[in-house]
């Protein structure tokens, strides 16, 4: 097995889980915030999407499939069109609302950037450095992994939340 083939491979979990998820959800499930300040299981989508999206785009020199295809103009939120979720006050949590299909369009449009972009990576690429302003300086290896790690934990906290709704 290639480094690549883990990488998809993984991605591709965390598509199988937002799929799982949204499958049959409606406004009040994609909207239940179990405190307020808690984030809704729609921004948690969103969010882990456009941290997809924002990261491995960058790495692949693209531009985000958020802008590129016109997805901020169809969630049409009050952000601006680099805006990922990071730092989002519980006010604009709250401004996230999206239906399960727009939802899954943008998720899956953006798993199929990245799946494209995957695909033709090598183990050495995984050693080139994408981000100078850390110490030691990020590589795109320890940059995919991080994605990884917090797409999986936000999809489980979306999945916790569907359990604590339902």
């Amino acid at each position: 097995m290639q480094s690549y083939e883990i990488f998809l491979d993984t991605y591709g979990r965390v598509r199988e889980g937002v799929h799982r998820l949204l499958a049959g959800a409606d406004e009040a499930l994609l909207t239940y915030r179990p405190g307020p300040d808690a984030n809704s299981i729609a921004w948690l989508i969103w969010h882990l999407t456009r941290i997809l999206d924002d990261h491995v785009m960058d790495i692949a020199g693209r531009e985000q499939v958020w802008i590129a295809d016109g997805w901020s103009e169809r969630f049409d939120l009050p952000f601006t069109d680099t805006a990922t979720g990071y730092g989002h006050t519980s006010e604009e949590v709250a401004q996230v609302r999206a239906t399960p299909e727009l939802l899954l369009g943008y998720h899956d449009a953006t798993q199929d950037a990245v799946a494209e972009f995957l695909s033709g990576i090598t183990d050495a690429d995984l050693d080139r450095i994408v981000d100078e302003g850390w110490d030691p300086p990020v590589t795109m290896g320890v940059r995919l992994v991080s994605v990884i790690g917090d797409t999986h934990q936000h999809l489980g906290q979306a999945a916790y939340i569907t359990g604590l709704y339902r």
